[in-house]
């Protein structure tokens, strides 16, 4: 099979063919016209034209992509599931009044089913904009984020949120998420523990320390310490804005990066959410160290953190830095990796007034193969290729944004949001059919949404927290 890309011979399960174009983001960056994707058990057997793989598969079941453009399995690197509910209550908020007046009161108000009805939003919102994988920094509620998470079908790296100072120069944090650094670090295993290796090949756990502001020494390197017995990722938010830059140098001495280099604790299986406020050191330290980083555009727009005025993104992709794209939080208005690619190009390109900065190319792979790479998971996915999972994603091209279709990822990046995503796989099954999600009951979450708002707001006296500027009668 010369234009075919082959991982074994033998029968497959399912041929999807007819693809207008197929975007591989494979190696070679392949894009197929008339392109077809042979999977067995879950994984990718073939991929090439269709004529040729249907001479060679045939007899197996079909699935028409005619009028589509189908792409990897979008990676979200940072998203809260909890915060899934908190959509208008976090606007026109400075970082200080964000965290600890708006969303820190609003977490340790959620109970554990409430999480599991966010987690369980969130999941959903993000397979219909076509991601396939996400990253959670992590709640008070981890068992319930997985049960919500995992009824719909997409991957999760699910992690316990840790702090363990009271105080910051920010603020005070509520009572119920205040806890000891031993008791920190226990609650940290025991979700390790219980997800690290599980038999579901969808779900894995990292450890995660919220930001270094509310983290001493002490948790810092008892969570690396767990990250590292247990083969996996450490996370943490890191300089998303000037006050927290600022804190750091007033509490500390030394910028964040810098306080994580003295500690010792950047490596490649890193994962750090904004950095946008650098010191020019600090930029030397992750090109070295090769830490991941998530630009989260969206958050940043939202809320002016001016990750994009002072960010050095694009210089620390071009030393070979890995970065991905995070939505972050529905607090900031989207979930969708679509729109987070179109703000990451044009972000840029804005504040450097330099349109060549950030082609929708690069925006592309920060959403998958980079994403990949962050989670350490780029052998099964972020891009399509065979001996890879099928992680499918397949845009609806009969839509006005979609045409005239001359450059597909123009289209995508420029034009396009993920309400186009028509059809989604995950290791092979269909998680999303004609817009719905195929595992759960859509209308039932839609029906627990206001109950679960009604909960919480009791406790935060939400009409006194977020005051409509308009009348309402």
């Amino acid at each position: 099979m010369s234009a075919a890309e082959v991982s074994e011979t033998g029968s497959a399960d399912l041929l999807i063919r007819d693809i207008d174009w197929l975007i591989t983001v494979d190696p070679g960056r392949r894009i197929l016209r008339d392109g077809a994707v042979a999977v067995k058990d879950g994984r990718i057997l073939a991929v090439g034209k269709t004529a040729e793989l249907a001479r060679t598969f045939a007899g197996t079941k079909e699935f028409s992509a005619r009028g589509h453009v189908v792409t990897p399995g979008f990676v979200d690197c940072h998203l809260h599931s909890s915060f899934q509910l908190s959509r208008g209550l976090a606007d026109e908020a400075n970082a200080q009044s964000f965290l600890f007046d708006r969303m820190y009161p609003y977490e340790a108000a959620l109970e554990a089913e409430d999480v599991q009805v966010s987690a369980t939003l969130a999941a959903s919102e993000l397979l219909r904009h076509g991601v396939t994988c996400f990253v959670d920094p992590g709640n008070y509620h981890p068992e319930a984020s997985v049960e919500g998470v995992m009824s719909t079908g997409i991957r999760m790296l699910v992690s316990r949120s840790s702090f363990d100072l009271t105080k910051s120069v920010l603020g005070i944090l509520p009572e119920r998420m205040i806890e000891t650094t031993a008791q920190a670090l226990e609650r940290a295993e025991a979700v390790l523990g219980q997800y690290g290796k599980t038999e579901n090949p969808r779900l894995r756990a990292t450890a995660s320390f919220r930001g270094l502001n509310n983290a001493s020494d002490e948790l810092i390197l008892g969570l690396k310490g767990l990250a590292d017995k247990y083969g996996t990722l450490l996370q943490t938010h890191a300089c998303f804005s000037y006050s927290t830059h600022d804190s750091s140098l007033a509490r500390c001495g030394m910028a964040e990066i810098e306080r994580l280099e003295h500690l010792g604790v950047i490596d490649e299986r890193m994962l750090i959410v904004h950095s946008g406020w650098l010191e020019p050191e600090e930029v030397a330290i992750l090109a070295k160290r090769k830490a991941a980083l998530v630009c989260a555009p969206s958050s940043s727009l939202h809320n002016g953190y001016g990750n994009f005025l002072m960010g050095k993104l694009p210089e620390l992709m071009a030393l070979g830095v890995t970065v991905g794209l995070g939505s972050d939080h529905a607090s900031s208005g989207i979930v969708d990796m679509v729109q987070e690619m179109r703000a990451a190009c044009c972000g840029y390109k804005e504040v450097r007034a330099n349109p060549r900065l950030m082609p929708p190319e690069t925006g592309l792979e920060m959403a998958t193969i980079n994403g990949a790479r962050a989670v350490h998971w780029a052998d099964r996915i972020g891009s399509i290729e065979a001996g890879k999972d099928a992680d499918l994603v397949m845009f609806d091209a009969n839509r006005p944004e979609w045409q005239p279709l001359i450059n597909p990822v123009s289209n995508l990046v420029y034009a396009a949001t993920g309400d186009s995503v028509r059809h989604v796989f995950v290791g092979g099954e269909q998680v999303v059919r004609d817009y719905k999600l195929t595992r759960i009951d859509e209308a039932a979450i839609y029906r627990e949404v206001p109950r679960a708002v009604s909960r919480f707001s009791k406790k935060l006296k939400v009409d006194k927290m977020v005051q409509l500027r308009w009348p309402v009668s």
